[in-house]
């Protein structure tokens, strides 16, 4: 089975978060980024003719893949593509996914004309075994297959594409930005379509101004009787980091030790960029309780529930709860930190003392000093 994979960095903006990075590019977990789960997932299930469409602030994500070594995608001629504006004449933002996608029309026309095109975003993350979701679509024979999971609709909750099915599995409504109840389908942003169709759909809606993955392919041509549909159920862990708070409250998640296996081991490894580092070290004094700690740390003070990324130094006598603290932060000696965020490269000064909320963590920007 051919197939070609379309990751979407997803320029959406989570304020201080994304100011200067897409959201593939945010780091997650410790020691990984965003889009480290869709390209684990593409690379597991044998894709290796993958194409990343990013608009602004793409530097640390081209950092962080590299040539795609760590995902097997270097090894393929022309494996890998990083769909930049650059790559086409368009100057402007894109309006939707589509209109980017007709943008990337070279890369799309590439390769066999019987590839299936996997698209899938960075902002959900999820271990998704993509040869199951696959094999679903060809067996149905439908035109499109949305990749959905049960249980993130909760009327409050606004979902890009909710779909809710009857008794028989038929859907019976598809819905766009819509905060669906608890009985609709939330969609994961992954699409499964043929090439041929794809770039049918891609000329007749971009000539008519329409650029819209959900409302304008999927809900409005279903409407219209124009499409057929298929719906793949995922149930396990998938994470919509698409708001500030959901990104803290899903980091902190990570502590269930049930969600962080499922997310990093469910059907395959999830796959990074290598960076090793010494040990982390643990002062004689310090107390660190249900926590994730990455290589490379001095801890010397005292931590619950947080997450450590990578050469974080925390002095004597500092406090923190409820924290996702980024790489090579300094927290100096008897600083407070509660429900807060800093980014890479930040310094608090010794005695700080930083209360934040959880629906409204205090996020301090890359290399600040507080």
């Amino acid at each position: 089975m051919n197939v070609m994979g379309i990751i979407f960095a997803n320029d959406a903006t989570m304020g201080a978060l994304t100011d200067k990075r897409t959201m593939a590019s945010l780091p997650f977990g410790g020691r990984y980024r965003q889009v480290d789960f869709a390209l684990s997932n593409l690379a597991c299930a044998g894709v290796r003719h993958v194409g990343i469409i990013t608009r602004h602030h793409y530097q640390s994500l081209i950092n962080h893949i590299g040539s795609g070594e760590e995902w097997g995608l270097e090894l393929e001629e022309g494996g890998l593509e990083f769909l930049t504006p650059y790559a086409s004449s368009a100057t402007d933002n894109y309006r939707g996914k589509l209109e980017s996608l007709y943008t990337a029309t070279p890369f799309l026309e590439s390769g066999p004309e019987d590839e299936l095109v996997v698209m899938v975003d960075s902002a959900v993350l999820s271990n998704v075994d993509l040869n199951k979701a696959l094999a679903a679509h060809v067996e149905s024979g439908k035109d499109i297959t949305v990749v959905c999971r049960a249980g993130i609709a909760n009327g409050a909750k606004q979902l890009d594409l909710a779909i809710k099915l009857d008794e028989k599995n038929r859907i019976a409504d598809i819905a766009v930005d819509y905060q669906a109840p608890a009985d609709y389908l939330a969609s994961m942003d992954i699409f499964i379509l043929s090439k041929k169709f794809l770039m049918k759909q891609l000329r007749e809606l971009i000539s008519h101004n329409l650029y819209h993955m959900d409302r304008d392919l999927v809900l409005g041509l279903w409407q219209k009787k124009d499409i057929s549909v298929n719906v793949h159920c995922f149930d396990g862990v998938a994470l919509f980091n698409e708001s500030i708070e959901e990104y803290f409250s899903n980091s902190l998640a990570l502590l269930d030790k049930d969600i962080r296996h499922d997310l990093f081991a469910g059907n395959h490894p999830v796959y990074t960029k290598v960076r090793d580092r010494v040990p982390t070290y643990y002062g004689d004094n310090c107390r660190i309780d249900n926590c994730i700690v990455a290589d490379g740390c001095m801890l010397g003070g005292e931590a619950e529930n947080c997450i450590f990324f990578r050469q974080v130094t925390l002095r004597p006598g500092a406090e923190l709860e409820n924290c996702v603290i980024m790489n090579d932060t300094v927290i100096g000696e008897g600083a407070k930190l509660k429900n807060v965020i800093l980014d890479k490269d930040v310094t608090v000064r010794p005695g700080a003392k930083l209360i934040g909320s959880p629906s409204t963590p205090i996020i301090i920007r890359r290399g600040e000093t507080v």
